[in-house]
Order: structure tokens, then sequence, then C-alpha cells
């Protein structure tokens, strides 16, 4: 019952006396239960999720996170309209801003990361087509093979050193149909995810990034970032995301992962290749009328939770400074250059070790049988990491 409704109750039943001293007594419970929900809120000592305390600490992925408070408010108080018809002055909002951080003309905002590389794979190929891409993308390994059934083109899978091509390489991959009396698929588009989730949470180095994208200029290849974490490619190597973005056509940005919305991703580019995407979303039912509650999510992260990524970032290196010092398990350091720590133990116990992790209230996930995987992300704390620690300390 509401402070209100309370008032009403009491002043049929109560003498004016007893009436006065129950409503200041409610109202100091209302105070102090104000006071303690906020503390608890704002605490960094809350166990796992910060806002939302649990007995856990989740580090399966940065995709776990829940809305906090203020992007909640957020969400609830957006100014909505017909995303299809494309009145969403929220959404409107969210893609202008992208548009403008990447140094591009347009963007579309689409429901998952996975639906903005389709789109931008089905915008900028034909079927027959090759794209190019890292042999342990997100494109190639986790995406259900959409490159292959929604947009009809091949694959040519490039090695990378802990996730990162060498440009080299990318220009031998690139095959044409023309001199190859028509054997070949014809290469046309280069993909590169920065950061490279299987590669670690590894960077690209900005000259590695701008070869890249002369290479596909030079082979008339079209350029591609899976930027799902680009923020954190941004804030770990202190380049502005425009500079990463500036040689490439197209940008998938993922606002669900480290930035903390709870759904959606925005593709960028050109206005040109960003009207064919749109088409495209259509055709993939991808849609969405009142989607200005979802953006504004976004535009909430995008205000407040960029630059605390590097609190991501320091917690990953601690953790993974502490497990490489386990005799059980091996962490190559060079990786851990964003919010991923990927361990490695004896072949065939990364399931077991998961399950006495979960035991002990960390969460973690099997990459194969000898790897495991952990993400730090925005509910994640400094006790969150002791806890951590302890937990893969005892699961040797």
């Amino acid at each position: 019952m509401g402070f209100f409704q309370i008032a009403g109750v009491l002043s049929n039943t109560c003498c004016p006396l007893h009436y006065l001293v129950i409503l200041t007594w409610v109202s100091v419970l209302r105070t102090e239960k104000k006071i303690q929900n906020y503390l608890i809120c704002n605490s960094d000592s809350a166990i796992n999720v910060r806002d939302y305390p649990s007995d856990r600490v989740d580090l399966r992925s940065d995709t776990v996170t829940q809305p906090t408070p203020d992007m909640r408010e957020a969400m609830a108080s957006a100014t909505v309209g017909d995303d299809v018809l494309g009145d969403d002055p929220t959404v409107i909002e969210l893609q202008e801003r992208l548009a403008r951080m990447l140094g591009k003309e347009s963007a579309l905002f689409v429901s998952s990361g996975t639906m903005s590389n389709a789109t931008a794979i089905r915008a900028q190929t034909e079927p027959g087509d090759e794209i190019i891409t890292e042999s342990h993308s997100h494109i190639y390994i986790y995406e259900g093979g959409g490159f292959a059934a929604l947009s009809g083109v091949s694959v040519a899978l490039v090695p990378g050193e802990r996730g990162i091509m060498n440009p080299n390489d990318v220009s031998r991959a690139i095959r044409k149909v023309d001199g190859s009396l028509g054997h070949f698929p014809n290469g046309s588009m280069v993909c590169v995810e920065n950061t490279s989730n299987r590669g670690g949470g590894t960077c690209y180095p900005l000259g590695t990034m701008d070869a890249i994208a002369k290479v596909a200029r030079d082979n008339d290849c079209t350029s591609h970032i899976d930027g799902a974490r680009l923020f954190n490619a941004s804030i770990a190597t202190g380049e502005d995301p425009s500079r990463i973005a500036r040689d490439y056509d197209s940008i998938s940005i993922c606002l669900s992962k480290g930035l903390g919305a709870p759904v959606g991703s925005v593709l960028v580019g050109s206005q040109e290749m960003i009207s064919r995407a749109h088409r495209w979303r259509k055709m993939f039912g991808g849609g969405m009328r009142q989607a200005g509650i979802i953006a504004a999510a976004g535009n909430y992260a995008l205000d407040n939770n960029i630059a605390r990524l590097s609190e991501d970032h320091t917690r990953a290196r601690r953790l993974a400074e502490a497990i490489e010092q386990m005799p059980t398990f091996s962490v190559d350091l060079q990786q851990v250059q964003t919010n991923m720590v990927y361990i490695g133990c004896k072949q065939g116990q990364a399931d077991d070790i998961v399950t006495r992790l979960s035991k002990q209230g960390v969460d973690a996930l099997t990459i194969d049988d000898s790897s495991i995987r952990v993400v730090t992300h925005l509910h994640i704390t400094d006790e969150d990491i002791d806890r951590a620690i302890n937990a893969f300390e005892k699961a040797q």
C-alpha cells in the first residue's frame, strides 16, 4: 500500500494525534528503506551484481548484465514512435549519435550483433561472392552459418595470431572470379573483428587496421568491422572509435555486451549502404515498432558506460595474473588486453573445472575440453575478483 493510501485509511480510523504519529513513523520507515536501497545499489562491495545483489559471480560473458536502475528509468521514460515507419525519435537519436561517433553518414538500429553483421554482408555482397575473415571470427564460428544461408556467400578463412590477421595473409586469401575461368567465387568483402573474441579480447593495432582496409580497397572489396566490442578496443588502445573505423565501409556496434544495454546493435556506414541494409533488415524480420524503449538503453550506455570499460580491463588483468601463477592453469597474458581471460587446463578437464567453480558460486564457460573463458563486466566488483581467484585456487 502506498503512502497516500495509508494516509487515507488512517484519516478515517485514527484520532488526529495518533494519525500524525503513525504517518510520521511510516514516513521515517519509507526514508530508511530508500537509503537502504540506495546503499545496496551503489555499494562496490555488493556480491557479484552491482544494483542486483546475488550470491554468484557470473563471468560467463559481458552479455549477462542487467539494466541498472538509471538505465531502466531512461527506458521507461523514452519518447517513442514507430521505427518501421521511421519516426521513433529515440531510435533516430541513437542512430545519429553512433554515425557521428564513428565518422560515418548513417546508421541502422537492429536487434542483435548477428543481425547487424548479416545485414552488412547481405547489403554489400551478391550470392556467389566470398567474404574473407579470420578463422575463429564470430561471423564464421558463432552466427549459425548465416553468411551462407542469408547471403549465399562462401568464406575464405585467414589464420590469425591471437585473433589478429596479417594484411599479407588477407591479400592472399582474396580470390577473384576474373582470370579464374569462372572457377573462383568473387571475393568481395573483408571482415575484421575488433576486439577479437577467440583471440582473447585482443585489439588490432591501428596500422594493421589501416593496412587491411587498403588491401580490401586495392582488391575491389568492401571492408566491415565486427565491432561488437569496438569501444573496448578504443579504451584499451587510446584510439578514437572514428579513427579506428575511418577506412572501413561498415561497422557493427553491439550495445548489449560491455556497454550494458539489454538488447540491440547498430550498423554504421554510408547512407547508400544503410539504405540497402534497411531493406534487408525488413526481409530478415528485424523491423521493430516502438523500439525507442530499448534504444534509450543504448543512449544511456553511450553516455555512461564507455569510459568505465577500463575498470573491466583492470579487473580482467588482475584475475589473469593470479590464475597464471596457479600450476594447474595457463594464461597467455599477451592476450589479456581488454575484458576477457582465456584459461588453459589439461585436456578433457574443462567441464569438470567449470562444475567445481560453479559449486563455489563462480560461473564460467568452456571453449573446448581444455579451455575456459571468463569475462568481466559492469556488475563485477573487486570483491568478486577476489572470490573468483579463490575459486580457481580451490578448483585445481
